[in-house]
Parts: C-alpha cells; structure tokens; sequence
C-alpha cells in the first residue's frame, strides 16, 4: 500500500476475511477529498490509536470536514490542521455477509461426571453461523481492544467463548454419555441462547450452532461396546451351548468321514461344556482353579473326554454327575435300570435286581434301534411290545 491513500478501497477475492485494515500496519497519509469506496456487504470504519470513530455504509465517498466530524474534531486539535492538510488515517473494512464454515470444538477433552461411568472426559465439535452486526462496536472490541485482525485469530476467540458456555452447559443438561442422542438439539438450543448475548455485546451475531459430535475417549467406547456386548448375550452358559451347537453344525457339513463323527462327540462337548462355562469364569474371576481342573486352572484331559449317557432321555453329560442336567433322573455309577430304576454298574449287560435288559431295544419288523420307553417304531411306526 502506497504511504499516499488517494483512492481507499478493499475487494475479497477469497470472501472468507471478516476485517481487513489498510494500511497494514501502521498509519497512511490522505486528505479531504480522496475517495472511499465501500463495496456491498461492507462497511468501512475510520480507526485511530485503536478506537472506532467514523462508519461509511456501502457506497462512494468523497472525504470532508462534514462526513467524518468526529475523525476531524480530532484532528482540529492538531496545531495548524486546515481543509487541505493531509493528516494520516488507518481504515478497518468489515464483512458484513453471514459466515457459514466457522468450527469449534474441545482442544482438550473435558472432564465429565457421568451418572453411570463415573468421571469420563469427552471431546465435542460442530460448526457455527456469525455475521457482524455492530461494526463499530466489531472494531472497538475484537480488532482494537484484542488486537485480532485475521479470520482465524477471530474465529478462535469465539470459539473459547463457546467452549466456556459449553462445559457450563453440559453437566446442567447431561447425566450420562448413554444419553447423548436425545440431548443434542436441546444442547445446541440451549447454547445458541446462552451465547446470543455474548456475541452482541461484541458486536457480532450467532445465527445458528450446532453440534456435530460428543464422544467419549477410544479406551471408554470400547468398554461400552464390551458392556453393550455382554447384555446381548445375556445367558453365557445358553450362549456357550449355542456356539456349540454352531461348531456341530459346521463340522457335519465338512466334506469327508469326519464330519458325522466330529457332529457326534460334539453334541455331548457341547451340552457340558455350556453347563461348566459360567463356573468356570466365576473360578477365574477369583483366583480359584476351574472345575474339573488341574493346576492353575486347566481342563483335566481325562475329565473332559469322560462323557456318559443319560438311561432315560439319552442327554449326554460330563461324568460323576447324580443327576442327568436335562431331565433330571438319578444317575450315579453311569447308567440306570429303565424298569426299575436301581443304579448299575457301568458297562452290565442285565440289571442285577430285575434282570431287565440294558441293550438298547430293537423294532421286531424293520430292526431299527429303539430309544428306552418308546412306544412306537420312528422308521415303520411298528407298535413296540
């Protein structure tokens, strides 16, 4: 910029700068009679030794003693000031148009009391809608009393003056991060009018705000997720047996001799190991060796592979229970008579109080086996007996 200002003008290639001084820095020299030139959506505002003192609308403007009196009765003071002395000026022109990209948010998380998590700290961001309406009282306050002149040294200091209402805000309108959904439009209008008088009082104002995102730290989500996942599951000793019952399924549909077999010793794997899940974890949780285990807690190889069948309902279970899980007869030394129900030896042939046979029965027409105590064949529906 020339030291002369014969013509003063501003144009915004960008449309993104809210002030714009000329000169630079410093102080210009001009005279009554230079022309100023403010151009829509501006203003242009006379700035001395950081006060606001003269505000030209949109428009061309040829100075003199009558359309800048106050600038002038300044200047009269000056020993041997006349119509034609030049005397020196700085000149602030504002944006006056609605600014639409401007962000804020947390520099640093912001410690939170949760009702249910306790103290978490959380980050927050959004975007927010200013314009000045005061250029005058724009100037006087952010550009001579801060010393701000950039959009970005402006931007940031509204953005603390949000920050400040906001940490205000959040714990009178939040009890807990579970219930961050149904709070933010209530959040953002709370902090759209708390902050109107801010922004008024230095002669700007907020037209909208919003909320973009107010989110706990990575740490605490995963722990939510981790809660979330455990309340799906509810019964882990149901669940156990239902990724059991996966396993069994996948493995019969593999192709090969294995598969059926694989099915087989996993149905019984399955139903027992979903019966000792949970007690398991609980012998975990304390420090104590898991049930059926050996040292620090490992499964016993013995214990695992020793599975037998329930007389009654055929349910398969881990071995050295009294009573079969799934409906409830009175098992001890492996196996009981069906008819009489006296408790036999593992592998005898005849019960030794009514001599019944422990051979799984046959039907007499197509010779299919029997389950104990059915009444009819299931492949030729041959009555039994």
């Amino acid at each position: 910029m020339a030291n002369f200002l014969d013509i003063i003008e501003w144009f915004d290639d960008s449309g993104e700068e809210i002030v714009h001084r000329i000169p630079e820095s410093g102080s210009a020299e001009t005279k009554f009679g230079s022309q100023l030139v403010v151009r829509p959506s501006q203003a242009a505002v006379f700035f001395r030794d950081g006060q606001a003192m003269d505000v030209f609308g949109e428009g061309r403007h040829t100075l003199s003693t009558q359309n800048i009196p106050l600038l002038t009765k300044f200047l009269t003071k000056m020993v041997g000031f006349g119509e034609k002395s030049p005397f020196r000026v700085e000149v602030v022109f504002i944006n006056l148009k609605t600014f639409t990209k401007f962000k804020w948010g947390t520099k640093e998380p912001v410690p939170f009391r949760d009702a249910q998590l306790g103290v978490v700290r959380l980050r927050a961001f959004g975007n927010f809608v200013m314009r000045v309406k005061d250029p005058s009282l724009f100037v006087n306050k952010i550009v001579g009393t801060m010393g701000r002149f950039t959009t970005e040294d402006i931007e940031g200091y509204l953005r603390d003056i949000i920050m400040s209402r906001f940490n205000d805000l959040l714990g009178e309108h939040l009890k807990s991060v579970f219930d961050l959904a149904k709070v933010y439009d209530e959040l953002g209008a709370a902090l759209k009018t708390r902050l109107a008088d801010d922004f008024l009082k230095y002669g700007a104002e907020l037209v909208d705000i919003f909320i973009g995102s107010i989110t706990p730290p990575e740490e605490v989500q995963k722990k939510i997720d981790e809660a979330s996942g455990m309340n799906v599951i509810g019964d882990m000793g149901r669940y156990m047996q239902y990724q059991a019952a996966q396993g069994i399924r996948d493995a019969a549909n593999q192709p090969g001799g294995g598969g059926a077999a694989a099915a087989g010793m996993g149905a019984g794997l399955g139903v027992g190991f979903g019966m000792m899940m949970p007690g398991m974890m609980q012998a975990g949780m304390q420090g104590q060796p898991a049930p059926g285990g050996g040292a620090g807690g490992a499964p016993a190889a013995a214990g695992a592979a020793a599975m037998i069948a329930c007389a009654k309902c055929q349910a398969q279970f881990p071995a050295g229970g009294k009573f079969c899980p799934e409906c409830g007869e009175k098992v001890v030394n492996g196996k009981a008579c069906p008819k009489c129900g006296k408790e036999v030896a593992a592998g005898a042939k005849f019960c030794p109080e009514c001599g019944q046979s422990l051979a799984a029965p046959s039907c007499s027409q197509c010779k299919k086996e029997l389950a104990p105590g059915a009444k009819f064949c299931p492949e030729c529906g041959v009555k039994v007996g």
